[in-house]
């Protein structure tokens, strides 16, 4: 049975920890330059709907880094949207490549994808959640904070992001300690909450969603996220109304906490002096960009957690067969 990466859930508790522990040895071997070619010969199909640079980026090193190859491809580029349905794009892929990614507008086409693909979907970002950003941020919090993560806190200032909706998901997960705090109007909504709490009812008391900025005190961590996207523009000078003087992080906010030890988290692109002071950003606070250099590994392993078990290891004497018959066969082509 071919297993996709949708969502947090689409791993087990253990297998997350599994895949963090993968990705911190791919970050020691490439340190040493030692990263073994896993997915030599392997193709990755990417289908972008929207624009991206870390996860496009991530992604394409990832491949390389393995052995295999990642192929972008992009609205007016191929026939998805124009002249061939989904459906018929994801059966196409799977005949042609060992594994599919895609970052969508609407969740469902992801969702649909999968169902038609027989080789391993990956989730690059839609409207509804990011988790590959999700599991870099946990390796992030395991290298920087020393404590179990059980016993860590993360507070989410800003509005409902897709980025939210998987940290909350993750926290569940885990067992970590999750607020958002924000305007009433950008809370999020309670079908996430409660599809969150389904993978671990037991820790539902350790959420908490309001807007008293009260509530950062003690926290371990402070995590925001850009205040618009791409096609929420028209709603610029509402949403920056409604977040800029009570729910910016600067340094204020860091000493409200009251904890010496604070992490920043943000999952980037950012709009500097808007969600986030450049002071804090580039701070000795912050994570942002650690973070940044966390997807590649985290890729690189579920890329190998998802793909390596498709991958049938030849032996040396079928490598040899196929490389004689091969090769004879172009031998008697030149000759004619």
């Amino acid at each position: 049975m071919i297993k996709h990466f949708i969502d947090i859930n689409s791993l087990s508790k253990k297998e997350i920890f599994e895949i963090i522990d993968l990705a911190i040895m791919f970050k020691k071997a490439k340190k040493d330059e030692a990263i073994p070619q896993i997915l030599k010969g392997k193709s990755l199909a990417m289908i972008f709907e929207l624009p991206s640079s870390r996860t496009r980026v991530s992604f394409e090193n990832a491949m390389t880094l393995l052995g295999g190859h990642a192929l972008y491809l992009k609205p007016g580029e191929i026939h998805l949207g124009s002249r061939e349905i989904l459906e018929d794009t994801s059966k196409v892929l799977s005949r042609l490549c060992d594994g599919i990614f895609m970052r969508a507008w609407e969740h469902n086409s992801i969702i649909e994808l999968s169902n038609h693909a027989t080789v391993p979907v990956f989730n690059g970002l839609s409207d509804y959640n990011h988790p590959t950003q999700a599991l870099a941020d946990v390796m992030t919090i395991i290298e920087n904070i020393d404590k179990d993560i059980k016993d860590i806190d993360l507070t989410f200032i800003g509005d409902r992001t897709n980025v939210c909706n998987s940290l909350l998901n993750i926290s569940m997960k885990l067992g970590m300690g999750f607020k958002q705090i924000g305007p009433k109007k950008y809370h999020m909504k309670k079908e996430v909450i409660e599809e969150a709490v389904k993978a671990n009812p037991k820790y539902k008391k350790s959420i908490l969603i309001t807007d008293n900025m009260k509530y950062i005190k003690g926290t371990d961590i402070i995590y925001t996220d850009l205040w618009w996207w791409i096609d929420q523009e028209v709603e610029k000078e509402i949403r920056k109304n409604a977040f800029m003087d009570k729910y910016q992080v600067n340094i204020e906010k860091l000493n409200k906490t009251k904890n010496p030890n604070i992490k920043f988290m943000h999952c980037l692109p950012a709009n500097r002096e808007m969600e986030v002071t450049s002071e804090v950003l580039d701070g000795e606070n912050s994570l942002a960009f650690m973070q940044t250099e966390n997807r590649l590994y985290i890729q690189m392993a579920l890329l190998s957690h998802y793909m390596y078990q498709q991958k049938q290891l030849s032996s040396d004497e079928t490598i040899k067969k196929h490389k004689e018959d091969i090769y004879d066969q172009l031998k008697r082509m030149t000759k004619i």
